[in-house]
């Protein structure tokens, strides 16, 4: 059965830090006046927290910008998901966390305007950025369609992450970008070989120039591009998903051949992994989604 997500990647260029949730709110639906049959709208990594004033330390105006999950700018944001009745991941926020931590924080609000899940940057990229790194990997399940890992930028170098999301049953993988950086070309690699390796969708969405370097993708379960943004300028990537696509691909193999979360039989010995101590275990290797 299909189950079929139309989404809308924004590759837009960052806002500024302390611009009003209208501003954002009307970018929002100009996007959705251009692809209105979507369900899911995602824009760049930190995407409201760009910063014209080189004067001052970055670090000091994030913190400053810094508000907790049930402040004022994520209410501002449920409300304005449930206004137009949409899943919105905003990029990702500067979040104060309870003992006064500063997280980079994705967000993923519901068309009903409930904070359906967040995710804490586990790989802050060090040493440049001043994030607290979060603890746990975090999915979250889009009703009636599937379910969305989260990751932000860097934690695409990192194949754990995205090895635990799909492991986690995630169908999707949304990764949300700031990368100002030439590696760029190298994060499309990433993009697909995440994507090929745990036979997941990847949405990598990252800002536009002049801020960014642009080239966001999003790529099927077997490594294939569905829509690519060719340069650093502001675009819409809009895509339609058939997220049952994963299942047939885990079960009859990436081109009908490689089938990783099948490969161990009952009977398998464990797989000492001393880098984690830790080890892989036969019988608890398939996702959760592939199980059920």
């Amino acid at each position: 059965m299909q189950r079929i997500l139309p989404l809308i990647a924004a590759q837009a260029r960052p806002r500024l830090i302390g611009e009003p949730i209208e501003a954002f709110a009307d970018e929002v639906r100009t996007a959705l006046a251009a692809q209105p049959d979507s369900r899911l709208v995602v824009f760049p990594e930190l995407h409201l927290f760009g910063d014209s004033d080189p004067d001052r330390q970055r670090a000091e105006k994030l913190h400053e910008a810094a508000e907790p999950l049930d402040g004022p700018r994520v209410r501002a944001l449920r409300a304005l998901a449930a206004d137009l009745g949409i899943w919105l991941v905003p990029g990702s926020v500067c979040e104060r966390g309870p003992e006064g931590q500063l997280f980079n924080t994705q967000l993923v609000l519901s068309p009903e305007g409930d904070l359906a899940g967040y995710y804490r940057k586990v790989f802050p990229w060090r040493p440049y950025e001043p994030y607290d790194p979060g603890d746990r990997f975090a999915t979250v399940d889009l009703a009636g369609v599937g379910r969305v890992g989260l990751n932000i930028c860097y934690d695409a170098w990192f194949p754990e992450v995205s090895r635990h999301l799909a492991w986690m049953g995630a169908e999707v993988i949304i990764n949300v970008v700031k990368t100002t950086t030439p590696d760029r070309k190298q994060e499309l690699v990433l993009a697909k070989a995440n994507a090929i390796v745990n036979q997941v969708f990847v949405v990598s969405v990252n800002c536009a120039g002049p801020t960014g370097m642009g080239r966001s993708i999003i790529v099927d379960p077997e490594g294939n591009t569905i829509a690519e943004a060719p340069d650093a300028e502001p675009v819409l990537l809009a895509a339609e998903m058939d997220l049952s696509a994963v299942e047939h691909v885990r079960t009859h193999g990436t081109e009908n051949a490689s089938r990783p979360w099948s490969q161990f039989q009952e009977g398998d010995a464990a797989l000492e992994l001393p880098l984690y101590q830790g080890r892989i275990n036969p019988g608890a290797w398939s996702p959760q989604s592939f199980n059920s």
